[in-house]
C-alpha cells in the first residue's frame, strides 16, 4: 500500500481517523453498501495496523467465550449463566460471516494468513476452581454454539489435548478443563493490512504520517478535520459529512475534542502489558492450543494468564502472559501526557470514583510493575511446570485504555468491555475501550452504521443479508441455521 500523496482533498463524505481493524472493517462495509461515496483515511504511523491490531500486541484469540472465563463467571451459590459468553459468541459469528465473504468476493487473500484453526481452552487447579469449570461446562454445553465443548477432570486426557500443559506437574494436583476443537488464532494486523489494501483497490484515499489534531463542527453543520503531515509539518483540514474516530487508545482525545455531549463524561484508564514467547520448534510443537486461566483476585478480566499458540507470518510460537503494568500513555507509541492531557471537569468525578472503589486493581498493578524476570518466570512455571524461562523472550505489548464512564449513584465505573459511541445527529462516531474489540468489529460496524445512518441503513439491509447470512437472526436459537453458517465459514476460512 502506498500513501496517497500531496495534500488532502478538502472535502469528503467519510473520514476514518486510525488505521486499525475497525476502521478496516467499517471502510470495508461502507464500500459496498454505498459505493458511490468518498471515503478518506488516516493513520499516524507508517503502516496500518501497528497498535492494538498488531498480532504482537494483542492475544489474536477470536474472543468467542469459549475459553474465556471471565465472560462466564461463578454467581451467587456458584451458578453459572451463560447470556453474556453466548452474545460474545454471537458477535464473533458475525465476523466469521463478513470475513468469509470478503475471502469469497476475492477482496482479501488466503484466509491461512489471518485466520487458522486452534483449539480453544480453559484450565484450572484446585478442588474449587475444577468443580466451577464443570459447572460452567454444564450451563454451557447445552447451547448449540458451544455444543461441541469437553471436559475433563483427568490429567492423563488433557495431557493428550495437551502435553505441554501437564508435563511435570503434581499428578495429585486437582486440574479441569474444557476444550473445543474449532477455536481460531487470528493475526488482525495482516486482515487489517489486507482490508486497507481492498479499499485502496477501490479508491479510498489513504494517508499514512498524519496526526489528526482537531476534530470541530463546521458552520454548515459538517466537520473540519484538521490533520498535520508528520514528515513535512504542513497542517490541513478536511471537511467531511461522517467522521469515525477509531483511533483505539487515541480515541478518547479525539472524542474530547469532538465536543459532542455523548462524549461527555468519558474517561481512559491505560494499562501496559508484556509476554514471554517462546518460538522453538522442539517447545513449540508440543502444544496446540490457546489455554485461558482464571484471574488473580483484583486482576482486570484483560489480565486472566493464558498459553497461546499463535501463527504470525506463516511461523507458529507460543505467547504467555500477560503480565500487566502501568503506563499514562494511551497508544504504545503515544505520549506520557495522554492521561492527564484526558483530564476534563466532566470527568474527573467518574475517575475519583473508580479510583476509590478499584484499590485492589491498583495494587494489583503496583505488584506486576514491580515483578522482576524471576518472578516472572515462575508465573510462567506455575502455567507450565516444566518450562524454562531462558528459553522464552520477553516482549512488550499493546497499550489497552479500559472505558471509565459515569454511572448513578457510584459516580463512575470502570468497563473492560468496548463502547460505541454515537452523536444525536449520526455525524460522529466513537469507539473505545479493548477486549473483546477486534473480534466483534464486524457486528460493532453494523451497530456503528445502523446508529448513525438510519436513513440509508433499510437500503442496505438486503445487501447485509447478502454478506451476512446469518444477518438479523440469533443462530444460538437457531440451531440449524447456526450449523450451516458454522459449516459455511469453516470451509472458505480453510478452518477444517
Amino acid at each position: 500500500m502506498k500513501n496517497t500523496q500531496g495534500t488532502p482533498a478538502r472535502t469528503t463524505d467519510v473520514v476514518l481517523i486510525g488505521g486499525g481493524i475497525m476502521s478496516a472493517t467499517l471502510g470495508s462495509l461502507l464500500r459496498q453498501l454505498q459505493p458511490d461515496w468518498d471515503i478518506s483515511l488516516f493513520e499516524r504511523l507508517d503502516v496500518v495496523g501497528l497498535e492494538s491490531s498488531d498480532p504482537w500486541n494483542n492475544a489474536g484469540t477470536g474472543h468467542s467465550a469459549l475459553c474465556e472465563l471471565n465472560y462466564s463467571p461463578a454467581g451467587p451459590g456458584g451458578s453459572v449463566d451463560p447470556a453474556k459468553a453466548v452474545a460474545i459468541n454471537e458477535q464473533f459469528q458475525v465476523s466469521r460471516q463478513f470475513w468469509t465473504h470478503m475471502v469469497s468476493e476475492g477482496h482479501v487473500g488466503d484466509p491461512r494468513t489471518f485466520i487458522n484453526q486452534v483449539p480453544h481452552m480453559s484450565f484450572v487447579w484446585g478442588q474449587a476452581n475444577a468443580d466451577y469449570l464443570r459447572r460452567r461446562h454444564e450451563a454451557l454445553k447445552p447451547q448449540p454454539l458451544f455444543d461441541t465443548m469437553e471436559f475433563s477432570e483427568d490429567q492423563d486426557t488433557i495431557a493428550g489435548w495437551t502435553p505441554l500443559l501437564m508435563k511435570g506437574r503434581n499428578p495429585s494436583q486437582p486440574v479441569a478443563a474444557s476444550r473445543v476443537e474449532g477455536g481460531t488464532d487470528v493475526d488482525f494486523g495482516s486482515l487489517t493490512r489486507q482490508l486497507t489494501g481492498y479499499l485502496e483497490g477501490t479508491g479510498v484515499n489513504l494517508h499514512f504520517g498524519f496526526d489528526v489534531l482537531d476534530v470541530e463542527r463546521a458552520s454548515d453543520g459538517r466537520w473540519d478535520v484538521k490533520v498535520k503531515d508528520r514528515a513535512s509539518g504542513e497542517v490541513s483540514t478536511v471537511t467531511t459529512k461522517f467522521v469515525f474516530i477509531g483511533a483505539g487508545g487515541g480515541a478518547l482525545h479525539l472524542l474530547q475534542r469532538s465536543g459532542i455531549p455523548e462524549g461527555r463524561g468519558f474517561a481512559g484508564f491505560p494499562v501496559s502489558g508484556q509476554f514471554l514467547r517462546c518460538t522453538d520448534p522442539a517447545i513449540v510443537d508440543q502444544h496446540d492450543a490457546k489455554v485461558y486461566g482464571q484471574a488473580s483476585v483484583g486482576a482486570p478480566p484483560m489480565s486472566v494468564p493464558h498459553l497461546d499458540t499463535r501463527f504470525v507470518k506463516g511461523e507458529r510460537s507460543l505467547l504467555f502472559g500477560p503480565y500487566a503494568g502501568f503506563s499514562t500513555k494511551f497508544l504504545k507509541q503515544g505520549s506520557y501526557l495522554d492521561l492527564p492531557a484526558s483530564i476534563r471537569p466532566s470527568n474527573l468525578v467518574p475517575m475519583l470514583a473508580v479510583a476509590k472503589d478499584n484499590m485492589s486493581l491498583t495494587k494489583y498493578l503496583i505488584t506486576e510493575v514491580l515483578k522482576n524476570r524471576e518472578a516472572k518466570n515462575e508465573a510462567l512455571n506455575e502455567f507450565l511446570p516444566s518450562a524454562d524461562g531462558d528459553k522464552w523472550e520477553l516482549i512488550s505489548a499493546g497499550q489497552r485504555v479500559q472505558v471509565i464512564k459515569k454511572a448513578p449513584k457510584k459516580g463512575g465505573v470502570l468497563q473492560f468491555g468496548t463502547e460505541v459511541i454515537t452523536s444525536s445527529d449520526g455525524t460522529v462516531g466513537a469507539l473505545l475501550g479493548a477486549s473483546p474489540g477486534a473480534s466483534t468489529a464486524a457486528p460493532i460496524m453494523v451497530e456503528l452504521l445502523e446508529r448513525c445512518f438510519p436513513a440509508n441503513f433499510s437500503g442496505w439491509e438486503p445487501k447485509l443479508k447478502e454478506m451476512l447470512p446469518g444477518y438479523g437472526v440469533e443462530l444460538n436459537e437457531n440451531p440449524g441455521l447456526a450449523s450451516e453458517v458454522r459449516s459455511l465459514t469453516d470451509s472458505v476460512l480453510k478452518l477444517k
